[in-house]
């Protein structure tokens, strides 16, 4: 399993649009962007941070909330 790189929320966002989700700008508060999928009767909804750097963890959380393996995000970066 490859190391998760620093990344800033950018690119995040753009893994993400590659994923199928779309931005939601009713659901996001200040600076948080919000992107929701409709996976198989359900919806996913994720809350991305703005900023350069996102920390591994709320990268890590966002992985998940997204029904995303580390695998996957990485192949998608």
């Amino acid at each position: 399993m490859k190391r998760l790189p620093s990344i800033s929320s950018q690119r995040i966002i753009s893994v993400l649009r590659k994923a199928g989700f779309i931005y939601a700008p009713n659901r996001g508060k200040g600076s948080h962007r919000a992107f929701v999928r409709l996976d198989q009767n359900k919806t996913r909804l994720v809350i991305v941070p703005e900023g350069r750097d996102i920390p591994k963890g709320t990268l890590l959380a966002i992985i998940e909330q997204a029904g995303l393996s580390r695998d996957e995000f990485l192949n998608l970066l």
